[in-house]
């Protein structure tokens, strides 16, 4: 730091007189000479390594996705493209480049809750786990601020593997937004020759999600309705948590939007960036796609015969 310093104020005062000055009133003990060994003497080890890994983190920082990544995501990159360092020192360079994850805080609700009525009951109890596939889905329904008015976005996820298996935009926020999500992810499914029959599916109180069309799609596919209770986010955190997310690294970042037509677009790259590249922290750093191929796997590997 001591020879960065005179490197840039040499030019002005001179080597000899920082180096007078440096000793005598901050006690900072430097003599020219010392200051001409140390700039002759070639960089360490430690120091090319650290530029070399410096270059790296601020590839994946200035990746048009990845831009949202923090130190830890980051880390977990490196290393996932063979890059072998530590998180200690991905830290430290991280924060010396002054790189830091998005931070994301809380937002209003988009969804009006429905008469109370034949409410279904909650069977989630806040407890969003799931040991497979179509076990578990969540779905909420956010909004984005565009010079040509609002658009809506319905969101469906698979507690499992936390992948978004369907979704949907419009400008008006009615019940064929999140009943066209729903067919999303029953389309998807079904094409991957998978069976949903059985599924829970949770949501809040909406109106779009208690309206009889919807009511009937569920009960067609042999789905469970599962409902939050009343006004309370955390039964149904995970599906605000996406939003959240989908906020914080698409809507914010590359905003302002002119309408629909640019929302539902960048949506769907967004969508697939997070199904199958997007690092999950609580995936141990995997991503949707890993984690379902991984269980298809396990499922049809052949079992180990034990002995009689």
């Amino acid at each position: 730091m001591i020879v960065a310093y005179i490197d840039e104020q040499k030019d002005t005062w001179g080597i000899e007189p920082i180096c007078r000055v440096l000793t005598k009133e901050l006690d900072v003990k430097i003599a020219p000479q010392t200051y001409y060994a140390a700039r002759s003497r070639p960089p360490s080890a430690r120091s090319v390594r650290d530029a070399e890994l410096s270059k790296e983190i601020m590839r994946i920082h200035f990746h048009p996705r990845m831009r949202v990544y923090g130190i830890r995501k980051i880390h977990a990159q490196l290393v996932r493209e063979g890059i072998a360092v530590g998180k200690g020192r991905v830290e430290r360079l991280c924060r010396s480049l002054g790189i830091r994850g998005t931070v994301r805080g809380k937002y209003p609700r988009t969804t009006k809750p429905a008469p109370e009525t034949g409410r279904p009951l909650d069977l989630v109890q806040r407890e969003f786990t799931a040991t497979a596939p179509n076990q578990l889905w969540v779905a909420d329904i956010t909004y984005v601020p565009t010079r040509s008015g609002w658009v809506y976005v319905a969101f469906v996820l698979d507690v499992f593997s936390r992948m978004i298996v369907g979704w949907q935009t419009s400008t008006r926020l009615y019940t064929d937004l999140a009943l066209d999500a729903l067919n999303m992810g029953f389309w998807n499914r079904r094409k991957a020759g998978q069976d949903v029959s059985g599924l829970i599916h949770h949501s809040d109180r909406g109106v779009q999600y208690r309206a009889i069309k919807y009511s009937q799609a569920l009960e067609e596919a042999e789905v469970v309705a599962s409902v939050g209770s009343k006004g309370d986010s955390y039964d149904n955190a995970m599906a605000e948590a996406l939003n959240s997310l989908y906020k914080h690294e698409l809507i914010f970042l590359d905003g302002p939007w002119n309408g629909i037509e640019d929302v539902e677009p960048a949506t769907a790259d967004w969508v697939h960036w997070f199904n199958t590249d997007r690092l999950h922290g609580k995936l141990d750093h995997r991503t949707p796609t890993e984690i379902e191929t991984d269980h298809r796997v396990r499922q049809h590997a052949p079992q180990t015969a034990t002995a009689a």
